[in-house]
């Protein structure tokens, strides 16, 4: 049995959040269960029913959760276009650990035949909030003749570099993968 991750002055719903992301980054999601999550909390199986229904509820929350958390940063942005978007390149390295997590949006691909579309639905919106922020960032680079196409373009390498850093369990992976974007970009060292 794992032992219980400790928090400080975060509620229990809040603690089984912050457990299933870790796990869904970690492990993906079919890679943990409610017991899991009970485990790692400290409480019983049957009291995660109180705040989740059920394992798709929970992932939804999860995603909902991120997506703010992706507004909230967003937010903060200034500077440059292409400083906004060499942030985002370092918000996916640094703020969601290449080479020992994923994005938990990328957490749920290969188990996407398996989940329903309220789900399903939870990833689409956080790809289109990143996409349409990177489209707005983009349209202010001259470079950049297709934004729409550029944005989406980025969000896949940089969910593509945090698949193959987490494969090898190496940043640098992520960085060697997104290198050619710096340059296609013109984006400052």
């Amino acid at each position: 049995m794992s032992a219980p991750i400790l928090t400080v002055d975060v509620s229990t719903r809040g603690h089984i959040l912050q457990v299933a992301r870790e796990l869904m980054q970690t492990r993906s999601y079919l890679g943990f269960s409610f017991q899991d999550i009970a485990e790692r909390v400290g409480i019983r199986k049957a009291s995660l029913y109180h705040h989740f229904p059920s394992k798709e509820s929970l992932g939804v929350a999860v995603l909902v959760e991120a997506t703010q958390g992706f507004r909230d940063w967003a937010a903060t942005r200034e500077g440059s276009p292409e400083r906004q978007v060499r942030s985002y390149f370092k918000m996916l390295r640094n703020g969601l650990g290449a080479g020992t997590r994923v994005c938990p949006a990328g957490a749920l691909v290969p188990g996407w035949d398996c989940m329903n579309e309220e789900l399903r639905d939870a990833v689409r919106q956080l790809r289109a909030g990143q996409v349409q922020w990177l489209t707005g960032v983009l349209r202010q680079m001259p470079q950049v003749s297709s934004p729409e196409d550029v944005a989406a373009y980025v969000f896949a390498l940089g969910q593509g570099a945090l698949m193959a850093a987490r494969a090898t369990g190496q940043a640098s992976d992520f960085d060697q993968a997104v290198a050619p974007a710096f340059a296609l970009l013109g984006l400052p060292d």
